[in-house]
């Protein structure tokens, strides 16, 4: 992969993570005016509108056949259960303890990326994702504090969301980022609407409420948008790690506006996690360089 463009996918990688980071902040702070169901239809709402106007500004749009290939329908039907998995944890538990919990998520790409696309692992790798899921346990907290079903949420969204991303590997360039933006937000504001009745009911939307989701609907397009383009830029190995700066933001903002502070158990977990996490890129990279350089030197100048 040219230097570049792995520059690149880690630029977008970390524009990715404090766009989600600030928007699981505002939907964190309207979960106790609305339900799940309802957070995701106005926030898909006004999302879809958005990613719609600028598509179509950026000639983006494609027939709707083209969302039927397996691979697009899988990537937006994750994303849809990531997200009703990730709101419906993050009004009962703290944004840290979320945001560490999904640190382990570049472990379960690289898992995955093992399991179905066929990438060699070797021993160490593996130690290092196993390791990393020992670290999820150290902030779980084996036990009825740690073990709750909000918790457990969070680590079901992990798998879910590595999916994702492993779906977004596997799209072609000829499908434009935004079209996948449309679709994705379009089907996930569908969702939300199917869930706003078992959920509880429609809930009266403050003004406070709504100028939160509108921030939060901005800033999950960019997110989207950003996500889909660092997966498609450069390595895998080289630009998952950049999602633990996604960390520094959670942290920062549950101190600052929801007076959470991090115990010790989940600095620890985090540490075991990250700690592996850049030890398993650290492996990828030494196997990719004789791959680099090979198509370095078989490759015509740009």
């Amino acid at each position: 992969m040219h230097p570049s463009a792995n520059f690149r996918g880690i630029i977008f990688m970390c524009l990715a993570m404090a766009a989600f980071s600030c928007n699981d902040a505002l939907i964190k702070s309207v979960t106790g005016a609305m339900n799940t169901g309802q957070i995701m239809f106005v926030r898909g709402l006004l999302t879809t509108l958005m990613a719609l106007a600028i598509a179509y500004h950026f000639g983006a749009l494609r027939p709707i056949r083209t969302i039927l290939r397996p691979v697009i329908l899988l990537r937006i039907a994750m994303e849809a259960l990531a997200s009703v998995t990730y709101i419906s944890a993050l009004g009962l538990i703290p944004l840290a303890n979320a945001s560490a919990i999904m640190q382990a998520l570049p472990l379960a790409v690289t898992l995955g990326a093992a399991l179905f696309l066929g990438q060699p692992v070797g021993w160490r790798r593996w130690l290092a994702i196993a390791t990393g899921f020992i670290g999820v346990l150290i902030v779980l907290r084996p036990g009825p504090e740690g073990f709750t079903p909000a918790a457990l949420t969070v680590v079901a969204c992990v798998f879910v969301t590595a999916t994702r991303d492993l779906c977004t590997r596997r799209i072609g360039t000829e499908v434009p980022s935004l079209f996948i933006t449309v679709t994705t937000a379009f089907v996930t504001t569908l969702v939300g609407a199917a869930l706003i009745v078992p959920l509880g009911g429609w809930q009266p939307v403050s003004a406070t409420s709504f100028t939160h989701i509108v921030g939060a609907s901005v800033l999950l397009m960019l997110g989207y948008q950003t996500i889909v383009l660092a997966m498609r830029e450069g390595d895998i190995s080289v630009i998952a790690p950049f999602r633990y700066t996604g960390l520094l933001w959670s942290i920062t903002i549950g101190i600052a506006f929801f007076a959470e502070t991090p115990d010790r158990w989940m600095l620890a977990g985090v540490a075991v996690i990250v700690g592996s996490g850049l030890y398993t890129f650290y492996r990828e990279s030494l196997r990719g360089r004789p791959a680099v350089a090979q198509r370095a030197v078989t490759s015509p100048l740009e």
